[in-house]
Parts: structure tokens; sequence; C-alpha cells
């Protein structure tokens, strides 16, 4: 069984997928799927394409419907560093035009937390153990 996170975007999934690669400098690209030129405004947009980030899979694909839902913080992609330079390079690059829900602090759990929602709603969760 493999298990992995599943983002669908409306459109800017690329958009997501270059953050990421800047954000996590680890970042392999595994599959990279577009829909075909036939698909109309859709083309050139991402199919389900895999990355991974460490050991976590995600996948990412542009939605050719539009939903009345979109990301929300009570499901977040948790990531543990070995380094507060890397925690820090990380924080700055996924809050830039995103949203601060805790900002990075010693909350007591762990040495530097951070809680937040990229530019595209996915929620990160930052940790230094």
């Amino acid at each position: 069984m493999h298990v992995a996170t599943y983002l669908m975007f409306e459109g800017y999934a690329e958009e997501a997928l270059n953050l990421y690669r800047q954000a996590f400098p680890d970042v392999s690209v595994s599959v990279i799927n577009r829909y075909p030129e036939e698909a109309g405004e859709m083309a050139g947009k991402l199919l389900p394409t895999r990355i991974t980030i460490g050991e976590h899979e995600l996948m990412l694909a542009d939605s050719p419907s539009a939903h009345e839902f979109t990301f929300t913080p009570s499901t977040s992609i948790f990531v543990s560093f070995e380094s507060e330079e890397d925690l820090i390079q990380v924080h700055d690059i996924l809050c830039h035009d995103g949203d601060v829900l805790m900002p990075l602090d010693d909350y007591g759990f762990s040495e530097q937390f951070a809680w937040v929602n990229d530019r595209f709603g996915v929620s990160w969760q930052l940790n230094l153990p």
C-alpha cells in the first residue's frame, strides 16, 4: 500500500509546484502530466503530477471544474526539520503572500514551530523538534 497527499488546484498547480521547488531544495519531481492541446482552456495545465518532499509524496493537479470547496487548515502537511536555518528558509518562502496561523516561535512542545497557509491555501505545520 502507498499513501500520498493529493492537492487539487483550480488552474495554478504549476505555480504551486514552482513554489514548493523554491521552498524545499530536495523536491524531486517523478512525473509531470499535462492536459493535451485538445483540452481547450485546460491545455498545458497539470494532470496528476507526482513530487516528493523528503520522504513524503504529493500529487498536484488542476481540476477542470470549479468547486465550492478549497483547502482547509484542519488538514495540513507537517514537516520536521533538522536545522533552524532550513525551517526559517521554508517558512519565509511559504508564508510570502500567504497567511500565518501561528507565527514562528517556541511554543514549549518544540524548539521552533510555525503554522502557515501558503498563497494557494495549502496548510503547512513547520517544526524543529
